[in-house]
């Protein structure tokens, strides 16, 4: 009785674990090829000979390894051997041979790579022994199947999902939409994969649209429904004249077939974009491109709307790994020689179960579960050294797809998530079925993943999975900053904050983390996500983590500091991102991971304590401050004039009034925000706070100026905007003071400065600046510093990735040192001004050109370094290695003034230093 196809691929197996050490041609050839033809149920005695004799074209005697005649020749080499010599000798035999003897086929082989070519196509195949298993198809031509040719194909990357995205695109357009759709196209998926590794025989769907449809692709649609029908159905209940061919195809089961689809429709086109996607290998298909093909299917408008922002799976590596993953390899390394506890390991890893509550495509679950079948191979590898006592390889796996559970809003993604765990699962029993030489698939396909399409924020996790089950919560919620939520985004987030105060300004990620606190509640669960590095910055930190610390009892565990969001699909999303791991209990071994280069690898450091800010240190929560936490000079915001174009003169108009109205001149000053302050851009404003009435109706393009800002704040819905139209000559503020220190309210992160400097009285301030009109060179030496710095990184708002400088939680509670000396006070403003000279000796240089990091004169780079270490020095006598060590110092220079240990001697009010 003919084998069936799983039979040979079990057999070949067995055969390339069992001849992985042959090396030597004249000791092993013989047993070696019995052994080969035995794979296919072949009995090498009836069919050929060894060491058949044959004259050669020189006329001397040569002796063919084996011959079948009519069908193939062997040529057998010691490993490492040359094989194109093999070949040709091989084919110098062939000239010896009769006509009826000519082979269709030549094989050279060295035991370890197969060399086989068609002698009728003029083709070669080459593959290892490892990889027998997955061409056995290409030798069905020994058991009687017609010759079959197979296509060489490109491994599956991104330009899979592209062409996937392409055919969702075409069949959406012609109005097959919505779920259909999305269940159509992982079926469709799962097809491609299945013909490329092992679960279809090989190219067994390529070769049923290509032979069995017409080239219109008319027929295509009904063909590929009754193909979904048979795999729903198991081989006992088919019809009994159903096509042989269709037959050919196993039963999968596991629900993704079961659904009665209404039928789509195909052209031309579309049959060629299928048959483009089966010309693509997806045996090697990495778990990432199923993120990238989510993001291929849908349009920037939707993904910015849902966030799907798709994880890379370096990230997800940087969140399982002291999650969970390194404590499982720590445990197994230390009892790997234990035969008695690695079973009782075993089951421990294969009860765990994971949530991810926005799981999108599954790529955390796919990664996860991965990476515990890759410790599950050791555990077994342990267990069963050289094989032995593996009776049914079936029996010994004990992981499975069921342990993984997801939420997720869109239904596409959660379709691909469910066939992307099988996926991966097939992937893994491939890997232990070529290490114990038995070939297994999980076929019919009894378990899944559970994943659940719906609104997490909306849903019951308890649902999903009880959390007296559920081991871990892992995920990447969506990206949604406050400023772009919908209202209905913005109300889920302030109804799961209980509408406390300042919840309406928060991300949306925040919901997940508020929700994973309240469900893992008096459990052993830990949890953590990735998400945008807002959350342990600016006002919101305080706003999250005190309702996740205080009344939740959260301790973070451990966290990735501020680092660059990267992945492999379209449209890379330029984010900054953190990691936090957390749970409702304690831990000792507590981990940040701190990145030099936010672009590159982070390092270790051990920590006491992780606080919001992801600082080993107490626990502190800075919120708004009102006035200055030291005795140091309040800041001001500059003039808001929203409102005033009248009173703004841009550069190319000032000639123009002045030569048309000459008395305006005097009332003509300087105008400066951010941008025109870092750029050194030119603008300018009507400043008439004290321009007599009598000469301002003497300037008639003044007054036609006047009147338009006049007109335009009575058209504004704002009632107090209204009012400032009976003042239509002056900002809403009127701050000018005789000089003051400019502090930029946005600036970039690339800067390892924000830039700041002094204007006089003929340059006025806008809001786009925070002034200090009391300021002198030693608060300027200050604010200038990396001391400074550090605390702004850390508490700074977020505008995309710039700095948000801010009064009320940045400046009013910053530390400054505690007690300075008079000399090292007098060391700071040296070094201040310093830092002005060298500014000053570069006149036609922008303060961005001064403080990009490429750019940045090295005299402007020693100045900083000398003020640094100035600072340095007033704050304390430790050296300050990295930002962490500054942030920790900070926070506890913080702690100490906000307890009042101070009493009434507060830090001494730095006296004004001429500029």
């Amino acid at each position: 009785m003919a084998l069936s196809w799983n039979e040979i691929k079990d057999r070949a197996l067995r055969f390339s674990k069992e001849w992985k050490n042959t090396t030597n041609e004249e000791a092993d050839a013989k047993p070696f090829l019995d052994a080969f033809f035995d794979v296919f149920g072949i009995t090498r005695k009836k069919i050929g000979t060894f060491e058949h004799k044959v004259k050669k074209l020189s006329d001397t005697d040569g002796y063919i390894d084996l011959l079948w005649k009519g069908t193939i020749l062997i040529e057998m080499k010691s490993r490492g051997k040359n094989l194109d010599k093999a070949f040709q000798q091989a084919i110098d035999y062939t000239h010896g041979l009769k006509q009826n003897e000519l082979p269709k086929y030549v094989l050279v082989c060295d035991f370890y790579i197969f060399r086989l070519y068609d002698t009728e196509e003029q083709t070669t195949l080459e593959f290892t022994l490892d990889e027998l298993v997955n061409h056995v198809q290409s030798f069905g031509y020994l058991l009687g199947y017609q010759k079959k040719t197979y296509k060489e194909q490109d491994p599956a990357n991104i330009k899979a999902a592209e062409l996937m995205g392409k055919l969702h695109d075409r069949l959406e357009e012609i109005g097959y939409e919505g779920h259909p759709l999305e269940v159509y196209l992982v079926r469709i998926l799962f097809c491609l994969f299945a013909e490329d590794t092992t679960i279809f025989n090989k190219q067994q769907f390529q070769d049923y649209i290509e032979q069995r449809t017409a080239e219109d692709g008319s027929d295509l649609a009904s063909k590929l429904q009754e193909l979904f029908q048979v795999l729903n159905t198991p081989l006992d209940k088919r019809f009994k004249n159903l096509d042989e061919q269709l037959n050919e195809f196993p039963y999968v089961n596991g629900k993704l077939f079961e659904e009665i689809l209404p039928m789509a429709s195909f052209d031309t086109k579309m049959r060629l974009a299928l048959l483009d996607c089966c010309y693509i290998d997806w045996s090697k298909i990495s778990p990432a491109i199923f993120g990238s093909m989510f993001q291929s299917v849908m349009n920037p408008k939707e993904r910015r709307n849902l966030g799907a922002h798709y994880t890379s799976e370096t990230n997800i590596l940087k969140l399982i790994k002291p999650l969970f993953l390194d404590e499982l390899w720590a445990e197994f390394e230390n009892i790997k020689n234990n035969k008695n506890k690695l079973p009782e390991f075993h089951k421990k890893i294969s009860q765990l179960k994971f949530l991810d509550p926005a799981c999108g495509c599954g790529n955390f679950l796919v990664i996860t579960y991965r990476e515990l079948r890759l410790l599950e191979l050791e555990i077994l590898r342990a267990t069963y050294k050289n094989g032995q006592g593996v009776l049914d390889v079936s029996d010994i796996i004990w992981l499975d797809v069921d342990m993984m559970y997801g939420i997720e809003y869109e239904e596409f993604p959660a379709r691909i998530a469910e066939v992307a765990m099988w996926l991966i699962d097939h992937q893994m029993n491939q890997l232990i079925s070529n290490e114990f030489g038995q070939y297994f698939a999980r076929l019919p396909l009894k378990k899944s993943a559970k994943i659940v399409h719906a609104d997490a924020l909306e849903t019951d996790w308890e649902n999903v999975v009880s959390k007296n089950e559920l081991s871990y919560i892992i995920g990447n919620p969506p990206f949604i900053g406050s400023n772009i939520m919908n209202s209905f985004q913005r109300s889920q987030i302030v109804k799961e904050f209980e509408n406390i105060q300042g919840s309406g300004v928060l991300d949306y990620v925040t919901g997940w983390y508020l929700k994973a606190a309240k469900y893992i509640q008096n459990t052993k669960i830990k949890a953590a996500f990735v998400s945008t590095n807002s959350i342990v910055q600016g006002e919101q930190t305080s706003i999250l983590w005190g309702q996740m610390l205080n009344k939740y009892g959260i301790k973070i565990h451990f966290a990735h500091r501020t680092f660059r969001w990267s992945n492999e699909a379209k449209g890379n999303a330029a984010v900054y991102c953190v990691i936090i791991g957390f749970a409702n209990f304690d831990t000792s071994t507590k981990r940040i991971f701190e990145y030099e280069d936010i672009k590159g690898e982070p390092h270790e450091i051990k920590a006491k304590n992780i606080n919001p800010y992801l600082v080993d240190a107490k626990d502190i929560f800075i919120g708004k401050r009102t006035k200055p936490l030291c005795n140091v000079p309040r800041i001001l915001k500059g003039n808001y004039y929203a409102k005033s174009e009248g009173l703004i003169v841009e550069e190319e108009d000032l000639d123009f009034l002045i030569s048309n109205e000459p008395n305006s001149k005097k009332y003509i000053k300087k105008l400066i925000g951010s941008d025109e302050f870092i750029n050194n851009r030119k603008r300018y404003c009507l400043w008439l706070v004290d321009c007599p009435p009598d000469e301002l109706r003497k300037m008639p393009l003044v007054i036609e100026r006047v009147n338009r800002v006049k007109a335009d704040r009575l058209t504004s819905r704002d009632k107090a905007m209204q009012k400032l139209a009976m003042t239509p000559t002056l900002f809403r503020e009127t701050n000018n003071p005789d000089s003051c220190l400019v502090i930029p309210v946005v600036s970039s992160e690339r800067r390892n400065y924000i830039p700041m400097g002094f204007i006089d009285k003929n340059t006025i301030s806008t809001n786009g600046n925070l002034i200090m009109p009391d300021a002198n060179l030693y608060h300027f030496g200050i604010l200038m510093s990396t001391m400074h710095m550090a605390w702004v990184k850390t508490l700074c708002g977020r505008l995309k990735s710039d700095f948000r400088y801010s009064k009320d939680n940045v400046y009013n509670n910053y530390p400054w040192p505690e007690n300075p000396t008079e000399k090292q006070v007098q060391l700071i403003e040296e070094k201040a001004q310093n830092v002005l000279d060298v500014r000053a000796s570069f006149p036609n240089s922008s303060l961005a050109d001064l403080y990009n990091p490429l750019t940045m004169p090295p005299a402007l780079v020693k100045a900083h370094n000398e003020l640094d270490k100035a600072v340095d020095a007033a704050y304390s006598k430790q050296n300050f290695s990295t930002e962490a060590k500054r942030m920790e110092f900070l926070f506890e220079l913080y702690e100490k003034y906000t307890a009042n240990l101070f009493g009434k001697e507060k830090p001494k009010k730095i006296k004004k230093t001429d500029l």
